[in-house]
């Protein structure tokens, strides 16, 4: 049960506000952490997927023969680009804009 008297009152509000304060820069923090692993682990599963299962190629003129050799053998449809990720060259069958 609440105080009636005024400074009584006020340093129960006080109290609760200091408390409110605390609980929330805590779960600040704690969001904070988790969202950190969320995006480090959102970053790996992009990366494993554009750049570590793909073969790479060291120049553009490589992949566009191994496209050349695709297209021999009936596979078609393919382009190559840039990997943000290690600097060298992949394939892809999603067309890439210009």
């Amino acid at each position: 049960m609440t105080s009636r008297k005024r400074s009584a009152r006020k340093r129960q509000v006080e109290e609760f506000k200091a408390g409110l304060s605390s609980d929330l820069d805590a779960s600040c923090r704690r969001f904070g952490s988790a969202q950190g692993t969320l995006d480090q682990r959102r970053e790996a599963a992009y990366r494993k997927k554009s750049c570590e299962s793909k073969q790479r190629y060291d120049s553009r003129a490589e992949a566009e023969d191994t496209i050349q050799a695709c297209a021999e053998h009936g596979r078609t449809g393919l382009s190559c680009y840039r990997c943000e990720f290690c600097g060298g060259w992949h394939l892809t069958s999603h067309p890439r804009e210009t």
